[in-house]
């Protein structure tokens, strides 16, 4: 009697856990997919300027090599590298946003819409210290576009859903929570959102959507010991993207101020003169 009284008391508390739960996100993807984009970039590189690694410059057999090399390869000629990314369009008339990384160094951008078209991109600029890029495509047609939301009203738990084109595979959907919040990765500017939503090679520069369907981060890196998702993803926070973009749109580049100061060691003394309790930090002499 006792087990059937526990069995009754878990199956209520897991249907009560359960009717808590986002039922379903498909309403949500369905609206907002068509602002999410594929990004499909082409870059020239260059080729073998002779062959390296094989034998020591100089070498009598190096002239034999570099005949071997040119009849089996590309040899010293240029070749195109092509990469993929996500993105999203954040007003009708066209600017799209996503990583710098996504885009680096590209002499073609070529934007897939959920709907199946491609338009070629510009780029209007970039902030590599945030990562965050600016594009620009040209429609005929107004384009569908997703707004940015208020990433400091995220809190830790919070549903939240990933959008892009994972490993290449096209447009694809993942959902988690908000694991934590100002993540500092490397960069003087990080402000990342942490979460257990899926995102892997190939999300990058893709939106990071609450579930009122704004866009709260720009998925950016991964922490992963195999270079898959493991869980642990970070977006960078859409009140640092909102300040880059609309730098971005008006100047084509970030422009940041910098204070001048000079401070100095606190010692004892100082410490004695201030009225400070131990003698640590430093101190702010002049502006």
């Amino acid at each position: 009697m006792f087990w059937l009284t526990s069995l009754s008391m878990i199956l209520i508390v897991a249907q009560s856990l359960m009717g808590h739960a986002q039922e379903s996100f498909a309403d949500l993807a369905e609206k907002i997919s068509p602002s999410v984009v594929n990004i499909t970039t082409s870059t020239t590189v260059a080729g073998r300027t002779g062959p390296q690694g094989i034998v020591p410059e100089g070498s009598p057999f190096e002239d034999f090599f570099r005949e071997f090399q040119d009849r089996n390869g590309p040899g010293d000629r240029p070749r195109r590298s092509s990469a993929l990314g996500s993105g999203f369009v954040i007003s009708e008339d066209g600017f799209i946003v996503t990583n710098n990384h996504v885009i680096e160094g590209a002499d073609e951008v070529m934007i897939e819409f959920f709907e199946g078209f491609e338009l070629p991109a510009e780029i209007v600029g970039t902030d590599p210290n945030t990562d965050i890029a600016l594009l620009k495509v040209e429609s005929e047609t107004p384009l569908k576009f997703v707004k940015f939301g208020d990433s400091d009203t995220a809190r830790v738990g919070d549903w939240v859903m990933a959008m892009g084109n994972p490993l290449g595979q096209g447009f694809s959907v993942s959902a988690g929570i908000v694991s934590a919040r100002n993540r500092a990765l490397s960069g003087t500017y990080d402000d990342y959102i942490q979460t257990d939503a899926a995102i892997n090679r190939g999300n990058s520069g893709g939106p990071l959507f609450n579930m009122d369907g704004e866009v709260i981060g720009v998925n950016t890196a991964i922490l992963s010991p195999n270079g898959g998702s493991i869980g642990i993803g970070f977006s960078m926070a859409s009140n640092v993207v909102t300040r880059v973009v609309d730098q971005l749109k008006e100047f084509g580049e970030t422009r940041r101020g910098w204070l001048g100061v000079r401070i100095q060691d606190v010692t004892e003394d100082v410490a004695e003169a201030l009225g400070l309790a131990s003698a640590k930090g430093a101190l702010v002499s002049d502006v």
